[in-house]
């Protein structure tokens, strides 16, 4: 018994948090140091900080009146998703350094539908758990915008955490 402990201590775990603009996955990042990893029974974890900037619109050289978009317009709108992009990972730091953790952080950013592209990350990275906050939709809201963390639960191979943000007062 003692020796599957040692292996179990000895191996990298992998945790996955998805991130972006929102106050909820600010929290689900929050409550992964203090709660999960702060347990430290996996020494040799690994933070993944995971953003998902959108895709770029398939007609991003036309507008709807079918005029070509000038070049610096489509510039202005990936600049703006880099500059997002990063300030998304700034706040993260922000957050893990207030936890002063010794746990390994890395930052991963992809592109594409969110859904698809962090259960292709999840399974890429080979993460032991995926973390994601709740944005806690309304069933009409859910329905139409559909919801990420539902998407997950049913196709990642890993367990999932979705950790709700309590009201506040």
């Amino acid at each position: 018994m003692g020796i599957i402990m040692e292996e179990k201590k000895m191996k990298e775990r992998k945790v996955v948090v998805a991130v972006d603009e929102s106050e909820e996955s600010m929290y689900a990042l929050s409550w992964c140091l203090s709660d999960l990893l702060a347990q430290n029974s996996y020494p040799n974890s690994t933070l993944i900080l995971l953003y998902i900037k959108p895709p770029v619109p398939v007609y991003s050289s036309l507008d709807v009146t079918g005029y070509l978009f000038a070049g610096d317009v489509i510039q202005t709108i990936e600049k703006y998703s880099r500059d997002l992009a990063n300030s998304v990972m700034r706040r993260a730091e922000a957050v893990c350094t207030n936890f002063n953790s010794t746990v390994k952080v890395e930052k991963k950013v992809g592109s594409g539908d969110a859904k698809d592209v962090i259960c292709a990350a999840v399974d890429k990275l080979g993460a032991d758990i995926l973390v994601m906050g709740s944005h806690d939709y309304g069933f009409f809201k859910r329905a139409l915008l559909g919801s990420v963390s539902d998407y997950c639960a049913k196709h990642v191979k890993c367990p999932l955490v979705v950790v709700k943000r309590p009201k506040t007062a």
